[in-house]
């Protein structure tokens, strides 16, 4: 069908072990394309089969700047480019990837069911904004018992301000973050402590501004409408070229920068009735790399449809994604400690399906769906718990609020140790949003830097129309505004002030514990009982693994409770609890208790007991 490699990138500019430049470009409609190096010559392109177009040259260099132009006419930067120096507009340059001193060779990544994962964005997680700063915060991931990065896109995007949704060149590294190098360097030192790194990669959609593949082929459809407009086209005329485009894309993360794994947006978006759809695709390239250089990887995916296919095994005839985000967790945790009802969060009851994604993972697995007025889901009964990944906030349930409340400033202390846990005691992967360890009060905002000035008014516009129902909480902040961007940034400073130390050192002995007691180490969904009272708002997590028993207790109530433990262990004995004086609780459970006796939960409030 098309030609692809394990061993390095088939597209684009590449560098040969003798330094000559291998060019390779598809543009299936083109009658003429050529390479125009700058300060140098333009050079023509050979048309070669379906669609590609090849040079090998020694006056392609390294660090040259180059763009294509196409049928002697127009020049745009190059799609499968590596690096955007002059931004999404300029000039291309040419780097050989391949040319970086690792120091990671005997670095073997975690298991997928022991990530402690932590979202980031690069801009606004350090002052600097960059890979060389997070860098400098790896110690204190490690101090919080962190153990994988998860860092928001990358892709190069217009100016220097984005979440990353609106990157337009897949290949090439945000430059005001370091670039290429910068990434490769990030990666290599977290490899050095003992951190793996999740890269989010957007294969639904590209950004509007700088968004030249259209120029080169078919890369979009009209056969499918999406929200951000046409699809990518994975299944219509000349989708070959556009599946290899973002194959090689995902081999090239994995190979060139070793990165451990990829988290793919929102693939509930991509159009493909292909009888080998793109991921199940994707997923067997990945494992003839994993095969040729024993290194593991994971391809864990953004799903809005509760559907197991995405995540079953290829053999089973799925497309073998490792794992999945699970929205509705959140959204359940989310009602029971707040008791929000608008819009998606109206098809939640709290404690109920809250105890139900305990059980089942999804929420709606067939059930009616009041909200999408129609039948929903499907049971996930034999996927295991390292295959759904769990959180209490992420850059979309914070950012896509009008003001980018985070659940600091939603919630009290207690009710933040409560979700905090309620994540943490799951047989699911747990990911936290950065600053969330430690109640970061600033609220993380949409924010954006396009040079367009109809653009600019146009996303601006769409922000105040999203949320005109909430004209009462006052005017959306303006997107393209810097101090927007500013006001969304971490503020370090805090972690010598209470009680945001105290709450670190909270999701410190948290974390500790879930990655020491093996009960809850284990992801064994089956050794799991769970049983919840919405009068009371409280639900009992009972979990295990051989002869050792934990109970989570947990009170999403702002009363005291009286619970009474199950009979089938007979003496447990506390493990932890919220509710004690060295987390500033109100009140400490007693550290013993017998089963059929009734015990006080505090308002708020987590308790841990252990029985072996």
């Amino acid at each position: 069908m098309y030609s692809t490699s394990i061993q390095q990138r088939t597209i684009g500019v590449n560098f040969t072990a003798t330094g000559e430049a291998s060019v390779v470009l598809w543009a299936p409609l083109l009658n003429h394309a050529a390479i125009q190096v700058a300060g140098k010559n333009t050079l023509p392109l050979t048309q070669q089969d379906l669609g590609f177009w090849q040079l090998t040259t020694h006056e392609l260099q390294p660090h040259d700047r180059y763009k294509f132009v196409l049928n002697n006419e127009q020049e745009f930067p190059d799609p499968t480019s590596l690096a955007q120096p002059e931004g999404v507009h300029g000039f291309s340059e040419a780097i050989n990837i391949m040319d970086f001193a690792w120091t990671d060779e005997n670095w073997q990544n975690l298991p997928l069911a022991d990530y402690i994962l932590y979202e980031l964005h690069t801009g606004t997680f350090t002052p600097e904004g960059t890979f060389e700063a997070i860098g400098t915060k790896l110690d204190y991931l490690k101090k919080l018992g962190v153990n994988t990065i998860e860092i928001m896109p990358v892709a190069q995007f217009p100016g220097t301000r984005n979440w990353g949704y609106d990157g337009v060149f897949p290949f090439a590294v945000q430059h005001s973050y370091g670039g290429a190098r910068g990434l490769q360097r990030l990666v290599d030192i977290c490899h050095q402590k003992g951190i793996a790194v999740v890269l989010d990669v957007v294969y639904n959609h590209l950004g509007p501004e700088g968004n030249y593949l259209g120029a080169y082929g078919p890369f979009f459809t009209d056969k499918y409408n999406t929200p951000w407009g046409n699809a990518l086209n994975f299944d219509d005329a000349w989708c070959d070229g556009v599946r290899q485009f973002f194959i090689e894309n995902v081999l090239m993360w994995f190979r060139d920068f070793h990165v451990d794994a990829l988290r793919l947006d929102a693939v509930h978006a991509i159009k493909d009735f292909s009888a080998v759809h793109i991921l199940r695709e994707i997923k067997m390239h990945v494992d003839l790399l994993m095969q040729e250089t024993g290194r593991t990887h994971y391809l864990i995916v953004e799903l809005d449809l509760n559907d197991p296919k995405f995540i079953n095994l290829v053999t089973e005839q799925g497309f073998g994604m490792d794992a999945q985000w699970i929205d509705e967790f959140h959204h359940a945790l989310r009602v029971a400690a707040t008791g929000e009802s608008t819009g998606y969060y109206s098809d939640f009851t709290g404690i109920s399906h809250l105890a139900k994604a305990y059980q089942d993972a999804y929420v709606y697995d067939g059930q009616y769906s009041p909200h999408r007025f129609k039948k929903f889901g499907l049971k996930a009964e034999h996927n295991p718990g390292q295959q759904f990944i769990v959180f209490s906030q992420n850059h979309d349930q914070v950012g896509n609020r009008m003001l980018g409340e985070r659940t600091s400033q939603l919630v009290s202390l207690e009710m933040q140790k409560l979700m905090a846990g309620a994540v943490l005691v799951s047989p699911y992967v747990p990911m936290l949003f950065m600053g969330e360890e430690y109640a970061e009060p600033h609220p993380f905002l949409y924010f954006v830097s396009h040079t367009d000035p109809d653009l600019v008014e146009a996303v601006r516009k769409g922000r105040k129309a999203e949320f005109a129902a909430f004209h009462a909480l006052g005017e959306a902040p303006d997107p393209q505004s810097e101090a927007t961007f500013n006001q969304s940034k971490l503020q370090w400073h805090l972690l010598d002030e209470e009680p945001h130390q105290t709450l670190f050192r909270y999701y410190q002995a948290l974390i500790q514990l879930r990655q020491t007691n093996p009960a809850l180490k284990n992801l064994n969904r089956h050794h799991l009982d769970v049983v919840c009272n919405e009068n009371t708002k409280t639900l009992l997590l009972h979990r295990w693994h051989e002869n050792q028993h934990v109970l989570c207790l947990l009170n999403f109530s702002p009363e005291v409770q009286s619970v009474t433990l199950p009979t089938y262990a007979s003496n447990w004995q506390k493990l932890f609890d919220s509710a004690a004086p060295e987390w500033n609780g109100k009140a400490a459970a007693p550290d013993s208790i017998s089963s059929g006796i009734g015990i006080t939960l505090q308002p708020e409030s987590l308790i841990i007991y252990q029985n072996d």
